[in-house]
């Protein structure tokens, strides 16, 4: 397989004055020390690492080669300002961190026909984005690095559940009293908790109470992808999750220029990962027959199967060599 060509920017735009943007990088960077990479670099250094493992070569934002090589296909995993900015001429593989809906650019492929594939990160988006892009859009998931999410040596754990927050946008949903519902159910039966939240923790943190809890309750309002519940599950825990569905409750988007439905909290699932409830009022049963099932689950064994950093890479490379054989015989 030929070299891949990958492509990753991060927007950084002037702000006040010409060229503003790199005084003010060096600033960041003595303020803030060195930046942790966000929720969409990582899918980029996800496939590299994948594609590293599994020995297939590729080229990191080299803008000069590809384009001296206009017939090769430029794989830009986000943002967007990377496809929007510059003259293209090679086809393109766009995503999967681009932009959350095709209204931001509905008429991508008559702009941009040279867009191939666009990438989403999981089975429902797909479908939302469809109607927009038809076949075009594919789902691709990033792949969870699993010798770094590996199961704890620790037999002995304290706590009963890792109860992990992300319900972002709850307010909007009358869902606000989940989280007490929930604490007092395991007082009532006193199991012993932990808990996490979206946004303030960094990973050895969330590694250190896993370690030190048999099971966790995911709870998010929706999950494009969901890869730190596919992290948790890496590590052999498994998860009672809240997966109420319903419409994408994006605060940008809803209900004002999108309503979209069904979504789902856990987009890549099986028996083996454990358990869900759709509302506050389920809770208490999926509990106790979650906690019957408990030792039956095999989350890693489902992320061995699926979602490994090497799977996803081998998925992208797919998609790239199905491109090709399109193109030979246009």
């Amino acid at each position: 397989m030929t070299p891949l060509n990958l492509f990753y920017k991060e927007p950084d735009p002037d702000r006040w004055f010409k060229f503003d943007r790199y005084p003010r990088r060096i600033i960041r960077r003595i303020w803030r020390g060195k930046e942790r990479p966000g929720g969409v670099m990582l899918i980029a250094i996800s496939l590299m690492k994948g594609l590293d493992r599994l020995g297939i070569a590729y080229r990191f934002n080299d803008f000069s080669y590809i384009k001296k090589h206009p017939a090769e296909i430029a794989c830009i995993i986000g943002k967007p300002q990377v496809l929007f900015n510059r003259p293209w001429k090679n086809p393109v593989i766009f995503g999967a961190g681009v932009y959350s809906h095709p209204i931001e650019c509905p008429d991508l492929l008559t702009r941009y026909p040279h867009v191939k594939r666009f990438l989403v990160p999981g089975e429902w988006m797909r479908k939302m984005c469809a109607p927009y892009y038809g076949d075009k859009v594919l789902a691709w998931p990033a792949g969870i690095d699993t010798l770094s999410w590996c199961p704890s040596p620790l037999v002995e754990k304290e706590f009963d559940f890792l109860i992990y927050d992300k319900k972002i946008w709850a307010s909007q949903l009358n869902d606000h009293e989940l989280l007490d519902i929930i604490t007092k159910t395991l007082d009532e039966k006193q199991l012993k908790y932990q808990l996490i939240c979206y946004g303030s923790y960094t990973e050895a943190e969330l590694k250190s109470k896993l370690a030190n809890s048999k099971a966790v309750i995911f709870l998010s309002v929706h999950e494009t992808q969901g890869q730190a519940y596919q992290q948790i599950l890496a590590t052999n825990t498994p998860i009672l999750a809240w997966n109420r569905g319903g419409y994408w409750q994006d605060p940008a988007y809803y209900p004002h220029r999108v309503k979209y439905q069904p979504v789902s909290s856990v987009p890549y699932w099986d028996e083996r990962c454990g358990l869900q409830f759709t509302a506050a009022d389920e809770f208490s049963a999926q509990l106790a027959l979650f906690l019957e099932q408990r030792e039956l689950f095999a989350p890693r064994q489902y992320i061995l199967d699926n979602l490994t950093l090497e799977k996803s890479a081998a998925m992208y490379c797919a998609i790239v060599e199905q491109l090709k054989k399109e193109m030979e015989h246009e």
